[in-house]
């Protein structure tokens, strides 16, 4: 209010104020230096007018949403108990020309959903049926003219999942980058006492490198919505016994403020390292302390 008091008295000591001419060229006077013209006056009070106006205009809407998260809109309430489960795994296996992809993502997709894929594609929309020795023939086409192949796959609207999947030729060999999302309603509960189950599987068949898994509050259906929502937090980490055996098994086994649990080959084994319930986010500061100390010597 006393900003608008203000202007109003500089409104009218201005239009008291006589206008102060002088002439430039014949019949085209300009105002002398320190002086305005009164409709520059009066456009300047216009322009502070409407900015005035506008900001009042902002605060009240600001105030109105404050209000409405007080009170507990439906988009501040959240999900509601609706939970999704992230899982980020990289397997690597020989060069064979015997080898059929996919069976990684199918051991994790039937582990936690408990059941099959729907189908897959290399872009939406979906319209292929889930065939391991297609996906490996189109990889193996692409990887003779070295490009990487990607595709998508997804579940049953009943059981909510989606997954990506990248083949890579590399020196090492064939290399799966695989990220899969599950999303369980308010009656289903993530099947986490099978995960370290589900990582020796992975390691003693599918040659895991490296798996992370994540627990998140977010909708089941797996969409997003047009607000914040909180990032995921981790649960375990899995490290194949390659990666084991690259790193050091002494320095692997004595990591600080985890202990990992052997998995698979007593004498080449996988290592699971749990990490928290997925509601505690301390479980990112043991996964930094993790990663600092497994490569302080790389």
């Amino acid at each position: 209010m006393w900003l608008l008091r203000r202007a109003q008295r500089r409104r009218t000591a201005l239009a008291r104020r006589p206008l102060r001419t002088c002439a430039r060229h014949a019949g085209r006077p300009y105002p002398r230096r320190g002086s305005l013209p009164r409709w520059s006056r009066w456009s300047r009070w216009s322009r502070w007018s409407r900015w005035s106006s506008w900001s009042r205009r902002s605060r009240r809407s600001r105030q109105g949403h404050r209000n409405r998260r007080r009170q507990g809109s439906p988009q501040s309430r959240g999900p509601h108990g609706q939970q999704q489960l992230h899982l980020s795994l990289r397997t690597t296996h020989p060069t064979d020309e015997h080898l059929v992809l996919g069976g990684a993502l199918e051991a994790a997709w039937q582990t936690l959903t408990g059941a099959p894929r729907a189908g897959w594609a290399t872009a939406e929309p979906v319209n292929l049926p889930w065939a391991p020795r297609q996906l490996t023939e189109l990889a193996r086409a692409r990887a003779q003219k070295s490009a990487p192949t990607w595709l998508v796959a997804v579940g049953a609207p009943d059981r909510p999942a989606i997954a990506t999947l990248r083949v890579v030729r590399t020196q090492a060999g064939v290399e799966e980058q695989i990220t899969l999302a599950v999303g369980y309603a308010p009656g289903r509960r993530p099947a986490l006492d099978a995960l370290p189950e589900l990582a020796e599987t992975l390691a003693t068949r599918h040659h895991l490198a490296s798996m992370l898994i994540q627990l998140r509050p977010a909708r089941a259906d797996l969409t997003t919505p047009p607000h914040f929502e909180a990032p995921p937090v981790p649960l375990s980490f899995t490290l194949g016994p390659d990666a084991v055996r690259t790193i050091g098994r002494a320095r692997a086994e004595s990591a600080p403020d985890v202990r990992p649990t052997p998995l698979g080959v007593a004498t080449r084994p996988a290592l699971h390292y749990s990490l928290g319930d997925g509601t505690d986010p301390v479980a990112w500061q043991h996964l930094k302390s993790l990663d600092r100390h497994l490569k302080a010597d790389r």
